[in-house]
């Protein structure tokens, strides 16, 4: 037979709680101008948060714009296809509040 030993632990021995890490959204820019209307940010997209607009920018081209704000995240590989630097993709952080969670409250979960 082996022995198990008991330990018992304090609320001295429990390493102190981590902060919540803060939220993060992303922003997206784009350069209407320098578009070209390729498609690669949208294609690319691994949120899928882009789409190419109707309007046109001078050059006759349609360019991306954001649809799904929320769900970005700022990743920017938008600005890592884009052969003309015309888009880009920002991570920024969200204090975290004591409000209930708007997202949550738009899709009916508390």
């Amino acid at each position: 037979m082996s022995k198990e030993s008991a330990t018992t632990t304090s609320s001295e021995d429990q390493p102190e709680a981590k902060p919540r890490p803060k939220k993060v959204r992303g922003r997206v820019t784009v350069i209407r101008e320098r578009c070209k209307g390729c498609g690669y940010c949208v294609a690319f997209c691994p949120t899928g948060v882009l789409e190419m607009s109707r309007e046109f920018n001078e050059k006759g081209y349609h360019f991306p714009q954001l649809v799904g704000g929320r769900d970005c995240t700022g990743c920017d590989l938008c600005g890592m296809y884009c052969p003309d630097f015309a888009i880009s993709g920002a991570r920024v952080p969200v204090e975290p509040t004591d409000e209930p969670d708007v997202e949550k409250q738009e899709q009916g979960v508390e």
